[in-house]
Protein backbone atom coordinates (compact mmCIF):
# COMPACT_ATOMS: atom_id res chain seq x y z
CA UNK A 1 0.00 0.00 0.00
CA UNK A 2 1.10 3.42 -0.98
CA UNK A 3 0.20 5.72 2.07
CA UNK A 4 -0.77 9.00 0.53
CA UNK A 5 -1.19 12.84 2.67
CA UNK A 6 -3.06 15.27 0.54
CA UNK A 7 -2.79 19.24 1.19
CA UNK A 8 -5.23 20.23 -1.05
CA UNK A 9 -9.00 19.68 -1.61
CA UNK A 10 -8.54 19.11 -5.17
CA UNK A 11 -6.19 16.41 -5.12
CA UNK A 12 -8.37 14.46 -2.18
CA UNK A 13 -10.85 14.99 -5.11
CA UNK A 14 -8.79 13.36 -8.05
CA UNK A 15 -7.51 10.49 -5.64
CA UNK A 16 -10.82 9.43 -4.93
CA UNK A 17 -11.83 9.83 -8.29
CA UNK A 18 -8.82 7.61 -10.25
CA UNK A 19 -9.25 4.98 -7.42
CA UNK A 20 -6.56 6.08 -4.50
CA UNK A 21 -8.59 7.13 -2.29
CA UNK A 22 -8.16 3.58 -0.07
CA UNK A 23 -4.26 4.78 0.09
CA UNK A 24 -5.37 8.51 1.38
CA UNK A 25 -4.37 8.51 5.01
CA UNK A 26 -4.07 12.45 5.48
CA UNK A 27 -5.70 14.88 4.39
CA UNK A 28 -6.54 19.09 5.33
CA UNK A 29 -9.59 20.43 6.95
CA UNK A 30 -10.92 21.49 3.70
CA UNK A 31 -10.74 18.43 2.57
CA UNK A 32 -14.59 17.72 2.55
CA UNK A 33 -15.41 16.23 -1.02
CA UNK A 34 -15.94 12.99 -1.38
CA UNK A 35 -17.50 12.76 2.16
CA UNK A 36 -14.92 9.70 2.68
CA UNK A 37 -12.59 12.27 2.89
CA UNK A 38 -13.98 13.47 6.11
CA UNK A 39 -12.95 9.88 7.76
CA UNK A 40 -9.02 10.74 6.97
CA UNK A 41 -6.78 12.43 9.77
CA UNK A 42 -5.97 15.75 9.45
CA UNK A 43 -3.00 16.89 8.90
CA UNK A 44 -3.01 21.07 7.57
CA UNK A 45 -5.27 23.68 9.55
CA UNK A 46 -5.78 26.82 9.06
CA UNK A 47 -4.33 30.05 11.12
CA UNK A 48 -7.55 32.09 10.47
CA UNK A 49 -10.09 32.79 12.92
CA UNK A 50 -13.62 31.63 12.19
CA UNK A 51 -16.33 33.74 11.13
CA UNK A 52 -14.70 36.78 9.75
CA UNK A 53 -16.50 38.56 7.10
CA UNK A 54 -15.10 38.89 3.68
CA UNK A 55 -13.15 42.09 4.11
CA UNK A 56 -11.76 40.59 7.40
CA UNK A 57 -10.41 37.39 5.93
CA UNK A 58 -8.74 39.58 2.84
CA UNK A 59 -7.06 42.11 5.59
CA UNK A 60 -5.57 39.10 7.93
CA UNK A 61 -4.52 37.33 4.76
CA UNK A 62 -2.89 40.56 3.72
CA UNK A 63 -1.62 41.32 7.11
CA UNK A 64 -0.18 37.24 7.53
CA UNK A 65 1.55 37.24 3.72
CA UNK A 66 3.08 40.63 4.43
CA UNK A 67 4.62 39.28 7.88
CA UNK A 68 5.77 36.66 6.16
CA UNK A 69 3.84 34.67 8.66
CA UNK A 70 1.95 31.35 7.36
CA UNK A 71 -1.84 30.84 6.81
CA UNK A 72 -1.60 27.24 7.28
CA UNK A 73 -0.29 24.86 10.15
CA UNK A 74 0.94 21.46 9.57
CA UNK A 75 0.43 19.18 12.03
CA UNK A 76 4.58 17.51 11.83
CA UNK A 77 3.47 14.95 14.99
CA UNK A 78 0.54 14.06 12.39
CA UNK A 79 2.43 13.59 9.36
CA UNK A 80 5.24 11.56 10.97
CA UNK A 81 2.37 9.56 12.93
CA UNK A 82 1.45 8.28 9.34
CA UNK A 83 5.06 7.88 7.68
CA UNK A 84 3.49 8.67 3.83
CA UNK A 85 5.13 7.75 1.14
CA UNK A 86 3.63 10.58 -1.70
CA UNK A 87 2.60 14.02 -0.58
CA UNK A 88 0.75 15.74 -2.59
CA UNK A 89 0.57 19.92 -2.51
CA UNK A 90 0.82 22.89 -4.72
CA UNK A 91 3.22 25.89 -5.65
CA UNK A 92 0.62 27.95 -7.14
CA UNK A 93 -0.71 29.99 -4.35
CA UNK A 94 0.31 30.91 -0.97
CA UNK A 95 -3.30 31.76 0.16
CA UNK A 96 -4.44 27.92 -1.00
CA UNK A 97 -2.42 25.45 1.17
CA UNK A 98 0.69 25.03 3.21
CA UNK A 99 4.05 26.35 1.45
CA UNK A 100 5.43 23.60 -0.23
CA UNK A 101 9.06 24.51 1.65
CA UNK A 102 7.44 23.75 5.09
CA UNK A 103 6.40 20.70 3.82
CA UNK A 104 10.11 20.08 2.56
CA UNK A 105 10.95 21.33 5.80
CA UNK A 106 8.97 19.13 7.67
CA UNK A 107 9.82 16.15 6.24
CA UNK A 108 13.64 16.58 6.55
CA UNK A 109 12.82 17.14 9.95
CA UNK A 110 11.13 14.05 10.93
CA UNK A 111 13.53 11.94 8.81
CA UNK A 112 10.81 11.23 6.27
CA UNK A 113 11.68 10.52 2.69
CA UNK A 114 8.40 10.66 0.96
CA UNK A 115 8.12 12.11 -2.12
CA UNK A 116 6.28 15.90 -2.41
CA UNK A 117 4.45 16.23 -6.08
CA UNK A 118 3.17 19.55 -6.59
CA UNK A 119 0.24 19.71 -8.77
CA UNK A 120 -0.56 23.43 -9.83
CA UNK A 121 -2.49 23.34 -12.71
CA UNK A 122 -3.65 27.12 -14.47
CA UNK A 123 -5.59 26.06 -17.40
CA UNK A 124 -8.69 24.04 -17.69
CA UNK A 125 -6.22 21.73 -19.87
CA UNK A 126 -4.14 21.63 -17.27
CA UNK A 127 -6.11 20.90 -14.38
CA UNK A 128 -7.43 17.66 -17.08
CA UNK A 129 -3.78 17.06 -17.31
CA UNK A 130 -3.05 16.83 -13.78
CA UNK A 131 -5.38 14.28 -13.35
CA UNK A 132 -3.52 11.99 -15.62
CA UNK A 133 -0.83 13.06 -13.35
CA UNK A 134 -2.28 11.87 -10.62
CA UNK A 135 -2.70 9.04 -11.80
CA UNK A 136 0.46 8.06 -12.89
CA UNK A 137 1.75 8.62 -9.33
CA UNK A 138 -0.33 6.21 -8.21
CA UNK A 139 -0.48 3.41 -9.97
CA UNK A 140 -3.78 4.14 -11.29
CA UNK A 141 -3.07 5.90 -14.64
CA UNK A 142 -5.81 3.85 -16.95
CA UNK A 143 -8.77 4.73 -14.42
CA UNK A 144 -6.81 8.00 -14.42
CA UNK A 145 -7.17 8.59 -18.31
CA UNK A 146 -10.60 6.92 -18.61
CA UNK A 147 -11.62 10.02 -16.29
CA UNK A 148 -10.05 12.39 -18.44
CA UNK A 149 -11.78 11.07 -21.67
CA UNK A 150 -14.90 11.01 -20.16
CA UNK A 151 -14.73 14.66 -19.29
CA UNK A 152 -13.45 16.04 -22.28
CA UNK A 153 -16.71 13.99 -23.72
CA UNK A 154 -18.39 16.25 -21.62
CA UNK A 155 -16.87 19.76 -22.49
CA UNK A 156 -17.17 18.78 -26.46
CA UNK A 157 -20.95 17.91 -25.69
CA UNK A 158 -21.08 21.67 -23.79
CA UNK A 159 -19.22 23.32 -26.68
CA UNK A 160 -21.25 21.71 -29.60
CA UNK A 161 -24.34 23.16 -27.88
CA UNK A 162 -23.09 26.85 -27.33
CA UNK A 163 -22.47 29.34 -29.32
CA UNK A 164 -18.98 29.21 -31.10
CA UNK A 165 -16.84 32.38 -31.51
CA UNK A 166 -17.82 32.92 -34.47
CA UNK A 167 -21.60 32.04 -34.30
CA UNK A 168 -24.55 33.48 -32.40
CA UNK A 169 -23.77 36.32 -29.94
CA UNK A 170 -22.06 34.86 -26.79
CA UNK A 171 -23.31 36.72 -23.66
CA UNK A 172 -20.01 38.34 -21.78
CA UNK A 173 -19.73 36.83 -18.27
CA UNK A 174 -17.93 38.65 -15.00
CA UNK A 175 -16.76 36.23 -12.56
CA UNK A 176 -15.73 36.87 -9.40
CA UNK A 177 -13.63 34.92 -7.08
CA UNK A 178 -14.40 37.57 -4.34
CA UNK A 179 -16.06 40.58 -3.54
CA UNK A 180 -14.98 42.66 -0.92
CA UNK A 181 -13.05 43.78 -2.04
CA UNK A 182 -13.72 42.67 -5.39
CA UNK A 183 -11.30 40.23 -7.35
CA UNK A 184 -11.24 38.80 -10.87
CA UNK A 185 -11.26 35.02 -11.47
CA UNK A 186 -8.54 34.08 -13.49
CA UNK A 187 -6.13 30.58 -13.80
CA UNK A 188 -9.17 28.23 -15.07
CA UNK A 189 -11.73 29.96 -15.05
CA UNK A 190 -12.05 31.84 -18.19
CA UNK A 191 -11.22 29.09 -19.88
CA UNK A 192 -14.68 27.35 -18.52
CA UNK A 193 -16.33 30.70 -19.15
CA UNK A 194 -15.56 30.51 -22.58
CA UNK A 195 -16.74 26.53 -22.83
CA UNK A 196 -19.58 27.79 -21.67
CA UNK A 197 -20.52 29.29 -24.47
CA UNK A 198 -19.88 33.31 -22.86
CA UNK A 199 -17.11 35.42 -23.18
CA UNK A 200 -15.12 36.14 -20.15
CA UNK A 201 -15.00 40.14 -19.19
CA UNK A 202 -12.99 39.75 -15.95
CA UNK A 203 -9.71 37.38 -15.50
CA UNK A 204 -6.94 35.79 -17.90
CA UNK A 205 -6.82 32.32 -18.84
CA UNK A 206 -3.59 31.22 -17.12
CA UNK A 207 -3.30 34.20 -14.93
CA UNK A 208 -3.79 34.51 -10.94
CA UNK A 209 -6.97 35.56 -10.16
CA UNK A 210 -6.16 39.72 -9.38
CA UNK A 211 -8.26 42.89 -6.95
CA UNK A 212 -10.22 45.30 -9.53
CA UNK A 213 -12.90 47.52 -8.98
CA UNK A 214 -16.33 48.23 -9.19
CA UNK A 215 -15.98 50.32 -12.00
CA UNK A 216 -13.81 48.70 -13.99
CA UNK A 217 -16.40 44.96 -13.41
CA UNK A 218 -18.96 47.25 -14.62
CA UNK A 219 -16.18 48.78 -17.46
CA UNK A 220 -16.09 45.91 -18.96
CA UNK A 221 -19.73 45.66 -20.07
CA UNK A 222 -21.22 41.93 -18.61
CA UNK A 223 -24.44 40.45 -19.38
CA UNK A 224 -23.99 38.50 -16.59
CA UNK A 225 -22.28 38.34 -13.20
CA UNK A 226 -21.07 35.17 -11.72
CA UNK A 227 -19.94 35.12 -7.55
CA UNK A 228 -18.16 32.23 -6.95
CA UNK A 229 -15.94 33.54 -3.75
CA UNK A 230 -12.99 31.26 -2.89
CA UNK A 231 -13.69 28.91 -0.15
CA UNK A 232 -17.94 29.35 -0.19
CA UNK A 233 -20.71 26.86 -0.84
CA UNK A 234 -23.79 27.62 -2.66
CA UNK A 235 -25.51 29.08 0.09
CA UNK A 236 -22.73 31.74 1.58
CA UNK A 237 -22.07 32.69 -2.11
CA UNK A 238 -25.95 33.55 -2.45
CA UNK A 239 -25.34 35.90 1.03
CA UNK A 240 -22.72 37.54 -0.83
CA UNK A 241 -24.20 38.08 -4.52
CA UNK A 242 -27.19 39.72 -2.53
CA UNK A 243 -25.15 41.71 -0.92
CA UNK A 244 -23.76 42.92 -4.29
CA UNK A 245 -27.03 43.73 -5.80
CA UNK A 246 -28.33 45.63 -2.40
CA UNK A 247 -24.92 47.81 -2.31
CA UNK A 248 -26.17 48.50 -5.68
CA UNK A 249 -22.38 48.38 -6.63
CA UNK A 250 -23.81 46.88 -10.33
CA UNK A 251 -26.63 48.56 -13.38
CA UNK A 252 -29.53 47.25 -12.27
CA UNK A 253 -30.46 45.24 -15.41
CA UNK A 254 -26.86 42.88 -15.02
CA UNK A 255 -28.15 39.21 -13.73
CA UNK A 256 -26.42 38.42 -10.64
CA UNK A 257 -25.49 34.49 -10.15
CA UNK A 258 -24.46 33.30 -7.34
CA UNK A 259 -22.35 29.55 -7.40
CA UNK A 260 -21.23 26.82 -5.38
CA UNK A 261 -17.45 28.14 -5.85
CA UNK A 262 -15.82 25.02 -3.40
CA UNK A 263 -17.50 22.29 -5.71
CA UNK A 264 -17.34 23.46 -9.34
CA UNK A 265 -15.31 26.31 -9.71
CA UNK A 266 -11.78 27.60 -7.53
CA UNK A 267 -10.79 23.76 -6.77
CA UNK A 268 -9.03 22.27 -9.69
CA UNK A 269 -10.63 19.01 -10.17
CA UNK A 270 -12.88 16.58 -11.71
CA UNK A 271 -15.96 18.97 -10.89
CA UNK A 272 -15.01 21.80 -12.93
CA UNK A 273 -16.69 20.06 -15.42
CA UNK A 274 -19.63 20.51 -13.73
CA UNK A 275 -19.15 24.03 -13.59
CA UNK A 276 -19.09 24.44 -17.35
CA UNK A 277 -22.07 22.95 -17.46
CA UNK A 278 -23.97 25.04 -14.91
CA UNK A 279 -22.92 28.61 -16.37
CA UNK A 280 -24.16 26.73 -19.55
CA UNK A 281 -27.20 26.40 -18.16
CA UNK A 282 -27.07 30.12 -16.59
CA UNK A 283 -25.97 31.99 -20.22
CA UNK A 284 -28.22 29.34 -22.30
CA UNK A 285 -30.37 28.10 -20.75
CA UNK A 286 -32.54 26.37 -24.03
CA UNK A 287 -29.24 24.96 -25.55
CA UNK A 288 -28.53 21.73 -23.57
CA UNK A 289 -31.09 19.28 -22.04
CA UNK A 290 -32.39 20.54 -18.44
CA UNK A 291 -30.00 19.13 -15.58
CA UNK A 292 -31.81 18.94 -12.34
CA UNK A 293 -28.79 17.72 -10.47
CA UNK A 294 -26.99 21.70 -11.55
CA UNK A 295 -29.56 23.30 -9.42
CA UNK A 296 -27.48 22.65 -6.30
CA UNK A 297 -24.66 24.72 -7.73
CA UNK A 298 -26.63 27.82 -9.24
CA UNK A 299 -28.76 30.27 -7.70
CA UNK A 300 -30.00 33.87 -9.18
CA UNK A 301 -29.26 36.39 -6.34
CA UNK A 302 -32.42 37.88 -5.13
CA UNK A 303 -33.88 40.69 -7.01
CA UNK A 304 -31.67 39.59 -10.12
CA UNK A 305 -33.61 40.01 -13.88
CA UNK A 306 -33.76 37.34 -16.02
CA UNK A 307 -31.38 35.60 -17.79
CA UNK A 308 -28.51 37.15 -20.20
CA UNK A 309 -29.37 38.55 -23.26
CA UNK A 310 -25.65 39.24 -25.34
CA UNK A 311 -25.24 43.01 -25.43
CA UNK A 312 -22.98 42.85 -28.68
Amino acid sequence: MVRIVSLLPSTTEILFAVGAGEDLVGVTFECDYPPEARTRRIVSTSTLAEGMTPTQIDAQVRARLAAGEDLYRLDEAALGDLGPDLILTQDLCAVCAVDVANVDAALEHLGCDGRVLTVDPSTLDEVLASIATVGAATGHHQTANELVSTLRSRLERVTGAVPSQSGRPRPGVAVLEWTDPPFTAGHWVPDMVMAAGATPTLGRAGQRSEQTTWAHVVGGHPDVVVVAPCGYGLAGAADLAAEVVAANHLPTDIPVWAVDADAAFVRPGPRLVDGVEALAGICHPDALPARPDLASLVRPAASSPDPPHPRR
